[in-house]
């Protein structure tokens, strides 16, 4: 059963493509245990060691050993649920197409209300501030969304990691292995 999964930006999208078997090498390498991936999109579990560095580690490590600059966020099997609960999406939109950005910090109230300002009007998707999250229903899906990451994280000043319901699900179960 592993502790953690690292949900890692920008993995086997535009030009970040890498092997998942050499990645989870390269984290065994780098000391972290119980490393497992699940999907080809960046989701390594692995053991928590105490430390509270693993972000920045694992970030460092895909820079370093896998030419890949990148960002990484680091979440218990507990905060994924949490996240599943607190998005209103669930059970209403299809889970293929109800997503939690994960993100790298909270933004503000302000922010979020600056997002959905400027959302107003570009789209059929609904958006839900969460903790460290932002909730989305691409209700017509997300590949030919005009509410793209570059846009979200423009407005709510930090970087995220999207996974839908059925992903998130996934994780959640192969962590329980």
């Amino acid at each position: 059963m592993a502790d953690l999964v690292a949900l890692i930006g920008s993995i086997n999208v535009g030009g970040n493509r890498v092997k998942m078997d050499a990645l989870r090498s390269a984290l065994e390498r780098a000391g972290f245990t119980g490393v497992s991936t699940v999907s080809a999109s960046g989701n390594v579990l692995f053991d928590d060691d105490g430390r509270d560095d693993a972000e920045l580690r694992i970030a460092e490590l895909l820079e370093t050993d896998l030419g890949i600059e990148t960002f990484v966020i680091v979440r218990s099997r507990v905060q994924l649920a949490a996240a599943l609960a607190e998005n209103p999406f669930v059970g209403e939109g299809e889970d293929r197409l109800v997503h939690t950005l994960f993100l790298t910090g909270q933004p503000s109230g302000q922010a979020f209300a600056s997002l959905q300002g400027d959302h107003a009007g570009r789209g059929p998707e609904r958006l839900a501030a969460g903790t460290r999250a932002l909730h989305v229903d691409y209700v017509d899906g997300a590949g030919n969304s005009k509410l793209t990451k570059q846009f979200i994280e423009r407005r709510l000043d930090c970087q995220g990691t999207a996974r839908n319901v059925t992903s998130i699900r996934r994780i959640m179960e192969k962590m329980e292995d």
